[in-house]
This record gives C-alpha cells, sequence and structure tokens, in this order.
C-alpha cells in the first residue's frame, strides 16, 4: 500500500511546520502527503505557512491541502460576511503576519496565490482505505452528501461516535495531548499552538512523529 503522511493543524507555527518537515521521510513524486487545514490564525507565521505550502505543491508534487474552519472564517471575513467570528479567533495574528509581509490595506493585505489557494482547498480526500477532513463526518450521511459546516466544525458528536464510515477517517480540529486512535477515527491536531506539538501520521504504518 502506498505511504501516505498526513500532518494536523498548523495555526501560523512556521517554525514547527519546518521543523516537522526535515523529519518526515517523503517523497513527493510518489508518495501523498496531506495538510489537514487550519494553516492561519493564533500564531505568529500565517503568512510565512501558507508560502510554504504553495511552494510545496509546485513542479508537480503529491499535495492535498484541505480546507479548515479557520480558514472559512477568513474568507468570511474578507467577503464582508462575517467579520466578527475571525478576529475573535485569532485572525489578528493572521492579519499582523500579512501586514509584516508588506500587504498595504485590507484590500491588498493577502496576495493573490493565497487567495487562490484558499478557494482551492478540499473539504476532504479519500483513498481506498482512509477519509481525510479537518473537523469530522455525521454518521449515517455518505461523504458526498455531508455538509461543508458539518465537515470543518463537528467535534464531539463526531469523536464520540463509533460508527463505520466505511475507511478509517483522519481528522483536525480537535486538539489532544496525543493521537486520538480509535478503530474507526484518528485525531492528528495535538495543539501546536497551545505549546504543544505538531504531528503527522504515517500510514499504514500508524507512525507518528512530533516536533
Amino acid at each position: 500500500m502506498e505511504r501516505i503522511f498526513a500532518v494536523g493543524d498548523i495555526h501560523g507555527c512556521f517554525d514547527k511546520l519546518v521543523s516537522l518537515m526535515g523529519i518526515i521521510d517523503v517523497d513527493l513524486k510518489k508518495e501523498t502527503l496531506v495538510f489537514i487545514g487550519d494553516y492561519i490564525d493564533r500564531g505568529p507565521q500565517s503568512k510565512e505557512v501558507v508560502d510554504y505550502l504553495i511552494d510545496l505543491a509546485g513542479g508537480g508534487n503529491r499535495v492535498v491541502s484541505l480546507k479548515g474552519n479557520h480558514e472559512l472564517m477568513l474568507q468570511n471575513y474578507l467577503s464582508g460576511e462575517d467579520e466578527l467570528s475571525f478576529l475573535y479567533n485569532g485572525g489578528e495574528a493572521t492579519l499582523g503576519s500579512y501586514m509584516k509581509g508588506g500587504g498595504r490595506g485590507e484590500a491588498n493585505l493577502i496576495p493573490p496565490k493565497h487567495l487562490e489557494f484558499f478557494d482551492n482547498l478540499r473539504l476532504y480526500y479519500e483513498t481506498d482505505h482512509y477519509i481525510f477532513v479537518h473537523g469530522g463526518l455525521k454518521a449515517n450521511i455518505s461523504l458526498e452528501h455531508q455538509d461543508e459546516w458539518d465537515m470543518l466544525w463537528i467535534r464531539d458528536e463526531f469523536i464520540y461516535s463509533d460508527f463505520d464510515f466505511g475507511k478509517r477517517v483522519i481528522f483536525g480540529h480537535t486538539p489532544f495531548r496525543e493521537p486520538l486512535i480509535l478503530d474507526n477515527k484518528i485525531g492528528i491536531d495535538t495543539g501546536a499552538v497551545y505549546g504543544n506539538k505538531l504531528t503527522c501520521v504515517e500510514l499504514p504504518a500508524m507512525k507518528f512523529l512530533s516536533v
């Protein structure tokens, strides 16, 4: 079975991301690297994280970037649909990182290639054996009929469910001190932005790497 690597919520922790990538033994031309969402907010270097992910996905590399609820909040902030949720959930740190990067005014604060990156994030990624999603899934609903809000925001209803989704679900969004390993799911958000670790899981070996 092909090796797949999945990285948990980064939240602007650029230094941890670089350190983690330094110990992941992945061949991006032959193996897949999945980022589980929440690249921005709370941490100090959101712009640098997004720059890094955009560069990493270039040159035909097999990189999959999923959408997190914080990317959704940024999009709603920029569109004017909901400005407060983004700011209340660490968005000021994101705006600060873009201002340091030379942004001039709200309209031009975020570079076009970053806006394109946010617009093209996937809600989920599915393989023969796994489903990768940021928040989780609702039971008894097919993957193609899952609601975007649930996939980005769901917590306890998914985490405490023993429902068999047909494939093991790899998710982030809800931080744990150590990866959550259950028969039907694996949680890999280990609270990097809260002073804990940034974690990667190698599948199918179930090997965890953290920094």
